[in-house]
């Protein structure tokens, strides 16, 4: 199972995302071109000294990222799907694609991709923070398939 974040534009969003990556032991695809430098400071307070242990991959675009990804589906988190998260039955070997805070992803990306899930709110609303989000949805699907690390003694 992996994390992808297409195009992130907010660094602390983008550290706290790889921070959660690492402790769940997940790879993460960074799909470039950011909203930020990689250098920004906020990056690295939110991801704490926890960025170097995520299994990282950046690609300088979508383009890119297509190319050089592996098997599984392509599991596009958005406030577009129908089907709920946790209705979704999810297999270890899919990618979770979260879009850019500011605008999502482009309607190509949504077109190419395997499957949607949203995550249900209250109706009036627009939108959980997509750090949470990944959290959210990361954390059922690790439990469906069994991938979230054990800690028992």
């Amino acid at each position: 199972m992996r994390l992808a974040l297409f195009e992130p534009d907010i660094p602390q969003n983008t550290g706290a995302i790889l921070r959660l990556a690492a402790c769940l032991g997940v790879g993460v695809d960074l799909i470039e071109p950011f909203g930020f430098l990689w250098e920004d400071r906020r990056l690295k307070r939110a991801g704490m000294d926890y960025l170097d242990s995520v299994p990282l991959e950046r690609h300088s675009s979508w383009a890119k990222f297509r190319t050089a990804r592996g098997p599984g589906r392509l599991v596009l988190l958005t406030t577009r799907a129908t089907t709920p998260y946790h209705q979704f039955t999810f297999a270890a070997d899919d990618t979770l694609l979260l879009g850019r805070e500011s605008s999502g992803v482009p309607e190509e990306v949504h077109q190419a991709v395997d499957a949607r899930v949203i995550v249900p709110m209250q109706p009036a609303l627009r939108s959980i923070n997509v750090a949470m989000t990944a959290a959210m949805v990361l954390g059922e699907a690790l439990r469906q398939t069994g991938l979230l690390p054990d800690n028992s003694p």
